[in-house]
């Protein structure tokens, strides 16, 4: 095949612009075969590995990524599943080994071994070669060998292997690596202490392990820029952290470590932080991020639970002025608490007053960059108003929340002018265990990009926003319900009923959507 094929499809990388992008292309043949490779994570590794270029906004290096990763889709050398990840074919990838072994004559400058069944680190002749190491997808439980020469190893994947156990001597050589992915690993205890010694490292994801502490040698790793700690249930501490001087993102949503005030002042002092993702569990916790401006702006994703929020004269102000300064916020979750209101119109009101001079005074879009958001067990407001000023929203999930009677009030919205229709960049709505939910908006919308409707244990919402018209592709479409709402389900008129009725798929078993921040 070498000989006849790979020559061939050559020629669509050889027609690349630059070394960068093939540096790009060449690094996903490091992940297995159909493997969807998570397109935030593939950037992350170009950044560190220097494959993008110098940026000192963390944000427009990965804005350079997408445009590389949407060039590399239209050479069809890359193919997109879904929003949020891509794939190499077959062929392609082994295309792509090739080239980055020299054409086959150095076949160990990138040991791909991932998804083979490996239950043992494979043999290699020459460490010292080595430049990139895949194995993920494997059976590895423990590493323990030493290895005595691997200095040109720039980055090491061991994701998804049920690794218990690793050791220092392993990892001890590896001078120049700067990626190290451990994630969904079991990893039982903690990192070997030799981490310290990983002195380029850059990018370190021990994401949904059961690590339970990070050792005290951690905060030696002065270049590591990326940290990723989501879902690490386990991990009682990361005391120490702001030692770690060059991180510009920490991910740590749905880890056992919650932005307490201890936490979120350690914080404050990591000066090239930029981007942030955390969960939140009290309210002191809470109200020390409402002070930093900075770090609400570096906040991406948030995860609010279990807050008793009374909005009285002294906190109120404060909340709000949180969520109209994370800018930068994409993704949150709500789970489990006590919030009386939030005042759109007061919003609307302070935005106004505070851009005058800008060009467009009159759009109070505070949340620009949000696209999904989760609300589960909310109890006290009745309305969902707010999501007004997220014009790319793309999930929404309301869930068990017994106060909530409309998604979209039409005497709030009615006061906020200069705003677009919502949910224009909605995909899927997900309402479920909504007992007093009459409405979700009071006249039917359009819905370019709805793929999903999910509307379980809500007696009261007989009517979608919805007329013939508003959605273009119904052959995406999918809406989802139990039989006894579908009998009570009122339509605009009958050309709505035929055209979106046969795409209701009923079920009998109420099931709770879990919220899930991408």
């Amino acid at each position: 095949m070498e000989n006849k094929i790979l020559p061939i499809l050559k020629y669509s990388y050889d027609n690349l612009a630059d070394e960068h992008i093939k540096s790009c292309f060449l690094y996903c043949a490091l992940f297995p075969e159909d493997y969807e490779i998570v397109k935030e994570s593939l950037i992350e590794c170009w950044i560190c590995e220097g494959f993008i270029g110098e940026y000192q906004v963390l944000k427009r290096a990965v804005n350079k990524g997408y445009e590389l990763l949407c060039t590399l889709i239209r050479a069809n050398l890359l193919t997109e599943f879904g929003t949020i990840k891509v794939g190499m074919h077959d062929v392609i990838r082994e295309m792509a080994l090739w080239i980055a072994s020299d054409l086959g004559k150095q076949k160990e400058s990138f040991v791909v071994q991932a998804g083979v069944g490996l239950h043992d680190v494979p043999k290699v002749k020459d460490w010292g070669a080595v430049r990139r190491m895949s194995l993920i997808g494997n059976h590895i439980k423990d590493i323990t060998q030493p290895i005595s020469m691997c200095s040109q190893l720039t980055t090491l994947l061991l994701q998804k292997n049920g690794l218990d156990y690793l050791s220092g001597e392993f990892i001890q050589s590896m001078q120049k690596l700067v990626v190290l992915d451990l994630s969904r690993n079991d990893i039982i205890g903690g990192l070997p202490e030799q981490i310290s010694e990983l002195t380029s490292l850059q990018y370190l994801d021990v994401s949904y392990t059961n690590i339970r502490q990070l050792p005290a040698s951690f905060r030696g790793l002065k270049k590591l820029t990326h940290l990723n700690l989501t879902g690490t249930e386990r991990l009682g501490s990361i005391r120490g952290i702001s030692k770690l001087s060059s991180l510009t993102s920490l991910k740590l949503l749905n880890s056992k470590v919650h932005g307490d005030v201890n936490l979120v002042k350690e914080l404050q002092h990591l000066e090239h932080l930029q981007v942030l993702t955390i969960s939140i569990s009290t309210d002191s916790g809470l109200e020390e991020l409402l002070g930093d401006q900075r770090l609400a702006k570096c906040i991406d994703s948030l995860s609010i639970r279990r807050l008793n929020i009374t909005l009285d004269v002294q906190l109120r102000p404060i909340y709000l002025s949180l969520l109209m300064s994370m800018e930068n916020l994409r993704h949150i979750n709500v789970t489990n608490i006590d919030v009386s209101e939030i005042d759109t119109n007061e919003n609307w009101r302070k935005s106004k007053r505070n851009s005058s001079g800008l060009h467009n005074p009159t759009v109070p879009y505070f949340f620009t960059n949000l696209s999904t958001v989760g609300i589960v067990d909310l109890n006290g407001m009745t309305d969902l108003t707010w999501l007004l000023f997220a014009p790319n929203l793309v999930k929404l999930h309301v869930g068990n929340s017994e106060e909530v009677k409309e998604i979209i009030n039409k005497k709030k919205a009615k006061k906020v002018t200069g705003t677009s229709p919502p949910f224009q960049k909605l995909e899927m709505i997900l309402l479920e265990g909504l007992p007093k939910l009459e409405s979700i908006y009071w006249t039917h919308l359009p819905f370019p990009f709805l793929k999903k409707i999910v509307k379980l244990e809500c007696p009261k919402l007989r009517k979608l926003p919805l007329n013939a018209t508003s959605v273009s592709r119904v052959d995406e479409l999918s809406i989802v319900m139990k039989p006894e709402e579908e009998a009570q389900l009122e339509w605009e008129d009958e050309d709505t009923k035929n055209r979106f009725s046969p795409l209701i798929s009923l079920v009998t078993i109420f099931f709770s959507f879990s919220p899930s921040l991408c």
